[in-house]
């Protein structure tokens, strides 16, 4: 998988890591793919949830050490 843009959201809390993702999403091209940080337990359901409702793909998510990553396909 290759990884167009990482987007580093650790630290923030709800609502900035979707915030700052559909601002990056905005920025890529149709099939891009961007890598997400967060801490933010929150957003596990919310990047789930948001990437359904725009159209996007949630390809992959995972937790190592307390850090969550996510990597979303622009759709």
């Amino acid at each position: 998988m290759e990884v167009t843009k990482i987007l580093d959201a650790k630290g923030l809390a709800c609502p900035m890591p979707i915030v700052r993702t559909k601002k990056a999403m905005d920025e890529l091209n149709l099939g891009e793919i961007l890598e997400i940080h967060a801490t933010d337990k929150g957003a596990k359901n919310d990047l789930a949830a948001w990437t359904n409702t725009v159209g996007h793909e949630l390809i992959k998510q995972e937790e190592i050490d307390g850090i969550l990553k996510f990597w979303i396909k622009k759709g």
